[in-house]
């Protein structure tokens, strides 16, 4: 009992300091994209520095439903101790796009279910479940491509990414762009498949940048490449 009363006080303690670190410029600027929080990322993984890895304090966290608090939970959780059925619950919790990205880059990726989750989560019917299974295909295509189906991925991306909800159609891209900027036998397709149907291609880009846009942004990759 003495370890929860603990617990409890160590997340009352770092929730008031997460509230004296909200800002609300910050917070402004992350509501236009979506996310709901106004802890600048700096001073917060400052904070989770200072309190380094604590598995049982990220779980709660995690329960309070506050997007700045989770944020810190998956700074300082251990990736390889949560189980195949609480990553899929807290990926479907996690409806902020920061907290949704953090939560799959940070922690699925270095999880032992991660392969599982991706197939699971691939053909889900929720597109932003959908996209975190995108997103994790699109680490293998990258890093572990064997035994992947690369030609079957760009039949879907071809056939479903033009109409899909904006965060799945961003993962589906960036899956289209790193099938062409790795895999030289499927560039043309890819590139093909880009100025087909045209995504992202009016999409803002700042200056010094490369566009998302799929056949932009294979082209400049691939000739970075080669100039090394």
């Amino acid at each position: 009992m003495a370890e929860t009363t603990l617990s409890e006080t160590m997340v009352a303690e770092v929730m008031a300091e997460l509230a004296e670190l909200e800002d609300p410029k910050t917070r402004e600027v992350n509501e236009k994209h979506g996310d709901d929080h106004g802890v600048h990322l700096s001073k917060l993984r400052a904070l989770a520095k200072r309190l380094k890895t604590q598995q049982e304090l990220a779980c709660r966290l995690w329960e309070t439903d506050d997007t700045a608090a989770r944020l810190l939970a998956i700074l300082i959780c251990r990736p390889k101790a949560f189980g195949r059925d609480e990553l899929d619950v807290m990926l479907r919790e996690a409806r902020t796009p920061k907290a949704h990205d953090w939560l799959v880059n940070y922690v699925v990726k270095k999880n032992p279910h991660s392969e599982e989750l991706r197939l699971a989560w691939f053909a889900d019917p929720d597109p932003v479940v959908a996209s975190a299974g995108w997103a994790l295909t699109t680490e293998r295509v990258t890093k572990k491509p064997e035994g992947l189906d690369l030609a079957g991925l760009l039949d879907v991306i071809e056939a479903e990414m033009k109409d899909a909800p904006d965060r799945l159609q961003w993962a589906m891209n960036e899956c289209l762009g790193h099938i062409g900027i790795e895999h030289a036998e499927y560039r043309a397709r890819a590139v093909a498949i880009g100025e087909r149907l045209e995504v992202l291609k009016d999409y803002p880009t700042s200056a010094g940048c490369t566009s998302p846009f799929a056949p932009i942004w294979i082209n400049e990759m691939v000739r970075r490449q080669h100039d090394k």
